[in-house]
């Protein structure tokens, strides 16, 4: 289980440190572990915050999300009100996030103009905290860094990172609402699942992750193998065709 300090709370949640305040004075969100003077924050915060964030954007006044939570853990238990908040925020991915100190970042950069670095943090490859950043994808990362050492450009990579962004989003989009549509055609709109169903939504919800990633993964090896072989056919034909020509050229300027 990841821990979170309010700031990182608030930002992955897509609110603000006052708002989260503000939900845990109103009963919406329960009070975090303290370390000292430091509030710490799970990943059962966070699908709470998240599910807050979900009724607020549907209409729900925070005195009604309030009495329907109440109504839920009164009657329901708890370990089935935290087991399906767990289930719903998990992560759906096992990658750990890292930390680089801001010297690291500079070091790895040092060649890069300094609205490149800028546009990373926009796109939140990399994450400033104080004096240093957290990398959320070191895989992505990795990856700029390694295709930086065959000469792409880092301004190239960042353009396509921004353009893919998009459209995976959408894909995700689509997933995911094709899961839900299929969960509320099955269970109906106002089900919730406890006790055994719990268990079984939970198991239901992993195998989907790793379904759903597989799956995309396995499309998109066949696409780019496509695309690439395309590319790739193309240029041999230019390159034979400009061949053909130069090869044609001095026997022709013989003739009379």
């Amino acid at each position: 289980m990841t821990d979170y300090r309010i700031d990182e709370l608030a930002r992955i949640a897509g609110t603000t440190t006052r708002n989260v305040r503000a939900y845990q004075d109103r009963g919406l969100l329960p009070p975090p572990r303290r370390q000292g003077r430091v509030g710490i924050y799970t990943d059962a915060h966070l699908a709470r915050l998240k599910l807050v964030g979900s009724l607020l954007e549907r209409g729900y006044a925070t005195a009604q999300i309030s009495e329907l939570l109440t109504a839920w853990e009164t009657g329901k238990d708890i370990a089935d009100v935290l087991g399906l908040e767990q289930a719903l925020g998990s992560r759906w991915t096992d990658e750990i996030p890292a930390h680089l100190a801001a010297e690291e970042v500079a070091d790895l950069f040092a060649d890069a103009p300094e609205d490149l670095v800028g546009r990373l943090v926009a796109l939140g490859v990399l994450r400033r905290e104080g004096e240093q950043y957290r990398v959320p994808s070191p895989q992505l990362l990795n990856a700029v860094l390694e295709l930086l050492g065959y000469g792409f450009p880092l301004g190239k990579l960042v353009d396509l990172y921004e353009n893919v962004l998009p459209a995976l989003d959408e894909v995700a989009r689509l997933m995911a609402e094709t899961g839900a549509a299929h969960i509320i055609d099955t269970h109906g709109s106002a089900w919730l699942p406890d006790g055994a169903e719990l268990n079984e939504f939970t198991g239901m919800l992993q195998r989907l992750r790793q379904l759903a990633t597989s799956s995309v993964q396995g499309i998109l090896g066949h696409a780019l193998e496509r695309n690439v072989q395309a590319l790739l056919g193309e240029h041999i034909a230019r390159v034979i065709a400009s061949d053909s020509g130069g090869e044609s050229a001095p026997a022709n300027a013989d003739r009379p």
